[in-house]
């Protein structure tokens, strides 16, 4: 039988160095071949990922999942769901698993779709292990970066909660570029007035600078006066 994954017998496996820590991200396998499951398993295993394996989309969605970053190995035909049709599906649960598809029939216009919905890697089986585990690393950087860019994003939320309604119209005038005199006069309060709320605005938001208040408030999505 026609090996899944082609093994390369030029060199040794790929091992991550000792020096390296352990990846964090957990892999989740949907393939409803069998022997598939277990040689993608058995691989990154040995390459010290997490795994967890299933049989079909329907398996998938209904196994209680930890809330950690996580790339999804995803067959792409599968009897019932399909993997467009779990991509979609996680997609519409607001979950945001880096993907890599499996086909064993791939061709360019499947390939492109897979790319357009999001998808990190396309690979044809069979494939080599290198080929896997190099789209493996690129899936687990993709949604730890993810992961990182969603805390950074919720740690501003929760710093501008903290802000007073005067401290919020303050804020938006300052990161318009507007002076502190300009700025009491547009809403009527003294200068000094102004300068407190500014202060109390960067200590708040752990702004560093100008430019500081600027990108938070280009990530928080704050409507800007003109």
């Amino acid at each position: 039988m026609r090996p899944l994954i082609h093994r390369i017998c030029t060199q040794a496996p790929i091992k991550q160095q000792s020096s390296m820590q352990k990846p964090t991200p957990i892999i989740h396998v949907v393939d409803d071949d069998e022997g598939m499951r277990e040689s993608i398993v058995s691989l990154l295993e040995s390459h010290d990922w997490t795994v967890q394996a299933y049989s079909s989309a329907d398996d998938f969605l209904h196994t209680a999942r930890r809330d950690v970053p996580a790339c999804l190995i995803l067959d792409i035909r599968m009897p019932g769901a399909d993997g467009f049709d779990l991509q979609s599906e996680l997609k519409r649960l607001g979950e945001k698993q880096s993907i890599i598809f499996l086909t064993g029939h791939g061709t360019i216009p499947l390939s492109v779709k897979a790319m357009k919905e999001g998808a990190v890697e396309f690979l044809t089986k069979p494939f080599t292990e290198s080929e896997l585990i190099a789209a493996v690393a690129l899936a687990a950087q993709a949604v730890a970066l993810r992961w990182q860019e969603d805390e950074e994003a919720q740690s501003l939320r929760s710093k501008y909660a903290t802000l007073t309604e005067r401290e919020k119209e303050v804020f938006a005038f300052v990161v318009s570029g507007r002076m502190n005199k300009v700025i009491a006069s547009d809403l009527g309060i003294a200068e000094i007035t102004v300068k407190v709320h500014r202060a109390r605005v960067t200590e708040k938001l752990a702004a560093r600078s100008l430019a500081d208040l600027v990108r938070i408030a280009t990530q928080l999505g704050i409507d800007i006066p003109t």
